[in-house]
């Protein structure tokens, strides 16, 4: 904070900062970090938090210049409210599910107060983390399995129709959020889950696109029987394309 106060001084392009000028940088170090997580570099997501902390700061800094609040009760806030979600550790009353806490002390609706601006992906997880959090929930895995398969089956019938897209559309968006709730009940983010699917498909077609260049094969010519065969030796040989 005493660097970003200083620079504030000292600098033209600090002193004319915003919130508002602000926002795409905060949002864009913020993802930075998320990938640094996501690949487990430790170098990594100790350089992108430490740029956290200067946003951090600089919000910090923002509000003490507005006079709105200081680093001290924003501390204090926040220790009070952890408090307040925490009853049974600290002499406050019974353990209590963290949505339940949030929704009485808020005096919301279920589902209100997620960020609007939150990926499809995370939202559909926070939405039906929400609403199982009022017990409207699967009691296991099985439940939202059978559904994947049944919006599955609604899919291939709106397919086999030739339906509008705007009907395929709305079917897959089903099919998706079905998935989405699928994973909640098995213990697994499906964003994890998808970057680690991407991340394997990724490195499986390059391994496919280097084995097709040392037999001499050009993708765009080859057609998806070729492929697939390849795409398949890939794979058994754990994704590395090595020639047998």
């Amino acid at each position: 904070m005493a660097l970003v106060r200083d620079l504030r001084v000292r600098c033209a392009w600090d002193r004319v900062q915003t919130r508002e000028t602000l926002r795409p940088y905060l949002v864009e170090e913020v993802l930075e970090l998320d990938q640094a997580i996501a690949s487990g570099d430790r170098d990594a997501i100790r350089d992108e938090a430490g740029d956290m902390l200067l946003h951090l700061a600089w919000q910090l800094v923002l509000a003490e210049e507005l006079g709105e609040f200081d680093p001290a009760e924003l501390a204090d806030r926040v220790e009070r409210k952890m408090h307040r979600r925490h009853p049974h550790l600290f002499e406050l009353g019974p353990a209590e599910p963290w949505e339940r806490l949030k929704r009485r002390e808020h005096a919301r609706g279920t589902l209100d107060g997620i960020p609007a601006a939150l990926p499809a992906l995370p939202m559909a997880w926070r939405l039906q983390e929400r609403a199982a959090s009022v017990g409207f929930d699967w009691p296991d895995a099985r439940g939202p399995a059978a559904k994947v398969r049944e919006e599955l089956a609604e899919v291939e019938a709106e397919l086999d129709g030739r339906a509008a897209p705007e009907l395929i559309e709305e079917e897959i968006g089903d099919l998706l959020f079905a998935v989405v709730n699928l994973a909640r009940k098995a213990g697994v983010h499906p964003t994890g889950a998808l970057e680690r699917a991407n991340r394997k498909f990724r490195e499986r077609f390059g391994a496919v696109e280097a084995l097709a260049r040392r037999r001499g094969v050009a993708l765009e010519d080859a057609g998806l029987e070729r492929l697939d065969a390849l795409w398949d030796e890939v794979k058994r040989s754990g994704g590395s394309g090595a020639p047998a």
